[in-house]
């Protein structure tokens, strides 16, 4: 037995058949020739299978049991539906054209009866039905193009209810056949063989969903949004377009944007998970595939399904991947209920299918006792199964036992590779793993087999923890604290800014020096987890508050200068002190609102003076009113030490007190770092001991609030997002605009001004004013000459986003589900959502890099080249330019070159990476190798699209000298063409020594015979050169001079067949006299040249004849 396969990693998901429904047919005797299954339907209790003689059979999808016959002699079934909200009613329709409506009555226990019928398509044949989501009513569509719906009723909508007699009502007649419908909140969704429309069965209003038409079976379906952070929007509209192009359209029909799947169907296809025989996975890639998705399902948790004939494709929409696809025989038609697909084959055969994680499939088969199935797929899903997620749902022991049930004789090497995916697990979560063993060896908790925490509460305990010293209780309480760390470490995200100032205090806590007497509850914590992390938190909260003010206290008593003025001035320092705090406090709001009214003032001095055209055009004049607007600014809404260095310049009372306030001061800053150092691990230690999510979350929070020492210039200065006072709404407005083109001003200033603040130094203190956007847009302007501008943009705008939800799913590490969350926000805000594709890009790189095209135009190619490298950068655009189709690309492209100087940036880009070796495209001296065009360069197409866009004469001249210099051969004989440098296109054609290059649409071919004659001398001239490369083959082709590919190189001979076919054999024979060549034919050359004689003769006496009978008829005419 050959090694299985490995899939690539993009797969997760497979199509798995765990159930035979091969004996429910023979039970029905579907399996015979003379009756047969035509049509089926599926719902959360049945599965309804129509007959070729009439009949419809439910059958009770638990046990598989047939429940309901029900009969119809107005022919065979050929559609059925469901009721989605009401499993009592099913509809029917006949070949004949009738429409039934079938009441169960299970609950009375009554016998199945037709509450309504309808003969409205009598003659057409119906191609489709769908239940409305809320109401018993049925839409009906035909091969002529009507639809129709009507109503059932029942004795469940009210007394006489049943007894009413609904009519069938038309809603529209489309210009073909249905092909499917859809309803979802009141709209109709009608597919037909040319278009897609949207109707509004309430007020009776139609769309077309796009302009373009197409011809031929193309589905259509909504798409709910019930999920995330979309929940209770709007569904969508997906709609299937020739060439495996889906549409997806707003609820209301406007096309939004196009999925490509073409080239993504590429990929090799999973194998079926069946018992019925072994899975099999190729992975040689198939060609891309132009698909016709004659429906579309919505599919489980996002997904949409269609399928042919032969396959079944599953994708995910929302980010345009491709989930997966399988090729499955003989397809007629499906029907899912979330997760589940029943198929029906051309033979009448069903299949019941599952779609379901690669873990999951293994546990399912391992429940089954399916072990060599269960072997192959953990073999070929090796990605997937040995992550530690997996290990919930198959651990370790379950994978031994299972490679103990192979056969060692004929699943040898299927055991053997199994043991190696076995080495290759990762253990189980450390966190989850750490906190149970903590919990665990906890003498007060058992964990249960099942993961559940018990606590086991001590009632022998509580006389003596009631009579226990109030101190050993709060000793308690800390070691409680210490031992159910995980739970703080878990809510690390959802902490305030204090916790790590409780962290420290809760550290030196052991080393305080005196006893408090503190109120805590006498009464043993025998409550829920939470309880015992609240009551300790606030207890610590308290205790660290007075100790604290006491440990302040303690320090000024131990100052000589205090101890020399004896203990009572020191109270009546620290009254009076007290007392002026109290005075700031209640004086706070005062002078909040006077500040305020002075911001207001300046702020409208200086926007009328801006509305003066001599001072808006003057940089000068403008700068100097936004500095005097800067200083207002500075003192009420700037830094917090710059208003306190302001406070005690000006309230200087004397040297005392002047060393009472440095003192105070002094020890307030010192009592943190005192009790930081108290504890008995050193800061390393502890830092190593946190997790990377918590040391990352608490370097951000320490960004924005430790405040240093600042320098115009300095990344040293906090970034503040968050105004440090109230602003009123129409102020705020103002201050935006003032403080936005002052950030202008200063980043585009040619010259430096001592007394104004740089550009660097005023976004990150002021950045709460700033209109994100135009600091974006200006930002892009200014990233090569000032990228610390760029960088503290980022910076600001990841601290303001890092509270989202989204941020939490990227720390999580799934790309695709990020991109549906980031896919969720629209409308986008640019700022944002760059703060948000920044922490995608250091997550998972060029991988993600690729996914932000589907957010252009919002995120344009010019964000991305700030944040990515180099060669990321050029897979992402490489990735946005092939997302447009084949004939916009070109001016997709033309439309991105802005300023015109990035062309030359991405050429020169495009030509260094993934590209070939300088030493295989070019000589020593310089010149073209050998059939080096023949390499492949990583960004061809880009190249090419660079290459032909319409530029200037010097543009051009830059772009061939660059292909030239980088040995980009295909692209310089282009540019060459364009230059009319036609003797270097020559010469660099005979250096390649392919005469292809000469023939192609897009090769150089000679004009005249001057250019003829020029290029038979470069070939003679390159002939009595002998080339080592043509006889080793060091690019790869292996050619020698004698080979049989002779014929394409540019030989004398082959280029005079060449012009023996433009010009005729005889001319071709006199250039070459006059060129002094002697040539002797070959054999197969004479016989080409005795054709073209002929031919050429043949020519005109084709076109004399022609000519005479003109002239005859025109003389006859004249006559």
């Amino acid at each position: 037995m050959s090694p299985i396969p490995v899939v690539p990693e993009n797969h997760s998901h497979v199509l798995a058949e765990f159930d035979c429904l091969d004996p429910l047919l023979s039970a029905l005797r579907l399996d015979s020739g003379r009756l047969k299954c035509t049509c089926l339907a599926v719902s959360r209790k049945w599965l309804a299978l129509g007959t070729s003689a009439g009949g419809l059979h439910l059958i009770q999808k638990e046990g598989w049991k047939q429940r309901i016959i029900l009969t119809h002699k107005e022919g065979s079934i050929t559609q059925v539906a469901c009721c989605p909200h009401d499993e009592d009613f099913i509809a029917v329709a006949t070949s004949k054209g009738l429409v039934v409506v079938w009441e169960l009555q299970l609950e009375r226990r009554g016998r199945p009866e037709r509450v309504s019928v309808s003969w409205e398509h009598r003659g057409q044949a119906i191609t489709a039905l769908c239940w409305d989501t809320s109401t018993l009513r049925v839409f009906v569509g035909d091969s002529g193009g009507k639809v129709s719906f009507l109503r059932a009723g029942s004795s469940k909508l009210g007394k006489g209810s049943a007894f009413v007699i609904f009519p069938v009502q038309t809603v529209t007649n489309v210009d073909s056949r249905v092909v499917q419908l859809g309803y979802q909140d009141g709209r109709l969704l009608v597919s037909s063989l040319s278009r897609c429309y949207l109707c509004d069965t309430e007020r009776e209003k139609f769309w077309r969903v796009g302009n373009k038409e197409r011809d031929g079976e193309y589905g259509a379906c909504f798409f709910p949004q019930n999920r995330g952070l979309l929940v209770g929007q709007p569904p969508l509209l997906y709609c299937a377009r020739p060439g495996s192009r889906i549409w997806e359209a707003s609820f209301y029909g406007e096309v939004l944007s196009t999925h490509q799947f073409k080239q993504l169907l590429g990929c090799p296809p999973l194998p079926l998970i069946t018992f019925r025989n072994e899975p099999h996975y190729n992975p040689v890639q198939k060609s891309p595939q132009s698909i016709a998705f004659p429906k579309l399902l919505y599919l489980g948790d996002q997904n949409l399904l269609t399928w042919t004939d032969s396959a079944i494709y599953i994708f995910t929409p929302q980010n345009g991947q491709l989930l997966l696809w399988t090729e499955v025989k003989d397809l007629v038609e499906i029907g899912v209920y979330r997760n589940e697909l029943f198929c029906l084959h051309g033979s009448g055969h069903l299949s019941h299918l599952s779609l379901l994680s690669a873990e999951r499939c293994v546990e399912r088969l391992l429940r089954r006792e399916s072990w060599p199935l269960a072997a192959a797929v953990c073999c070929m899903f090796q990605h997937t199964i040995t992550t530690s997620r997996a290990r919930k749902s198959i651990p370790i022991d379950r994978l031994e036992h299972l490679r103990s049930q192979l056969s060692s004789t004929t699943h040898l090497e299927l055991s053997s590779q199994l043991e190696d995916v076995i080495t290759k697990l990762e253990p189980p979560d450390s966190a989850s793993s750490s906190r149970r063993s903590s919990i665990s060896s906890h003498e007060s908790f058992n964990v249960l087999d099942c993961g559940i925490y018990r606590v086991i509460s001590r009632r022998g305990s509580q006389s003596d923890e009631e009579t226990s010293s109030l101190v050993n209780q709060s000793m308690s309480e800390e070691e409680r604290l210490k031992e159910f760390s995980f739970v703080q470490e878990e809510d690390q995200v959802d902490q305030d800014p204090q916790s790590a100032e409780r962290l420290e205090a809760e550290r030196s806590e052991q080393g305080l020096p005196f006893h408090l007497p503190l109120s805590f509850r006498p009464k043993p914590p025998r409550i829920a987890l939470q309880a015992v992390k609240d009551s300790v938190s606030s207890f610590v909260k308290k205790t660290t508050e007075k100790i604290n003010t006491l440990q302040m206290n303690s320090d000024l008593w131990q100052r000589p200068e205090f101890r020399e003025a004896g203990q009572p001035e020191a109270l009546v320092a620290t009254a009076s002190y007290s007392e002026e705090m109290e005075n700031e406090v209640y004086d706070d709001m005062p002078n909040t609102e006077a500040d305020m009214r002075e911001l207001r003032l300046a702020t409208e001095r200086t926007i009328s003076q801006i509305q003066d055209p001599l001072v808006l055009l003057d940089p000068v004049c403008l700068e100097e009113s936004l500095l005097e607007w800067l200083r207002v600014l500075e003192r009420i809404l700037g830094p917090a030490e710059l208003g306190s260095v302001a406070v005690c310049d000006s309230n200087m009372g004397g040297p005392r007190e002047d060393r009472w306030e440095r003192d105070y001061f002094t020890s307030c800053s010192e009592q943190p770092e005192e009790s930081s150092c108290s504890s008995g691990e050193t800061p390393e230690r502890v830092a190593e001991e946190e997790s990377p999510e918590l040391r990352e979350q608490e370097e951000e929070c320490d960004s924005t609030e430790t405040v240093s020492g600042v320098s115009n210039g300095s990344l040293s200065e906090p970034v503040r997002v968050v105004s440090p006072k109230p602003v009123p709404s129409d102020l705020l407005a103002d201050l935006t605009q003032l403080a936005t083109l002052y950030t202008e001003l200063s980043c585009f200033r040619s010259q430096e001004n001592d007394r104004a603040l740089g550009c660097t130094t005023f976004l990150r203190r002021y950045f709460f004013l700033l209109d994100q956007e135009r600091v974006r847009r200006m930002c892009l302007l200014c990233y090569q000459e000032q990228a610390e501008v760029q960088s503290s943009f980022t910076e600001a705008m990841l601290v303001l986003t890092r509270s989202c939800k989204v941020v939490e799913v990227i720390h999580r590490g799934d790309l695709l589900r990020s991109l549906r969350s980031l896919r969720e926000l629209q409308p986008w805000s640019a700022p944002l959502l760059l703060a948000h594709l920044h922490r995608l890009y250091e997550k998972h790189g060029e991988a993600a890099v690729r996914s932000f095209s589907q957010f252009y135009p919002t995120i344009t190619p010019a964000d991305v080249m700030t944040m990515a490298q180099q060669s990321h950068f050029l897979a992402y655009l490489d990735n946005l330019v092939q997302s447009r189709t084949e004939e916009h690309r070109l001016s997709f492209l033309q439309s991105l070159l802005e300023p015109e100087s990035l062309r030359q940036d991405w050429l020169e880009l495009a030509l260094t990476h993934d590209a070939p070796q300088h030493g295989d495209t070019l000589t020593t001296d310089g010149q073209p190798r050998w059939h080096s065009h023949r390499f492949s360069w990583g960004y061809g197409r880009l190249l090419s699209l660079l290459i032909r866009l319409p530029a200037d004469l010097s543009s051009k001249q830059k772009m061939a000298e660059k292909c030239r210099g980088h040995g980009y051969w295909t692209g310089y004989l282009h540019l060459c063409w364009e230059l009319q440098r036609r003797t270097e296109a020559f010469s660099t054609i005979c250096q390649l020594d392919d005469i292809s290059l000469l023939e192609e649409p897009g090769g150089v071919e000679p004009q005249t015979l001057d250019e003829w004659k020029l290029l038979i001398r470069l070939s003679q001239q390159r002939s009595s050169v002998v080339d080592s490369e043509q006889v080793t083959g060091v690019n790869g082709s292996g050619l020698s001079n004698g080979s049989a590919d002779c014929g394409g190189k540019i030989s004398l001979e082959n280029l005079t067949l060449m012009l023996a076919r433009k010009a005729g054999p005889d001319r071709a024979l006199i250039v070459l006299e006059e060129c002094g060549s002697q040539l002797v034919l070959s054999p197969h050359s004479k016989l080409v040249c005795e054709l073209l004689r002929v031919t050429e003769k043949r020519q005109r006496a084709m076109i004399q004849a022609m000519l005479e009978r003109c002239d005859r008829f025109l003389w006859s005419q004249h006559a």
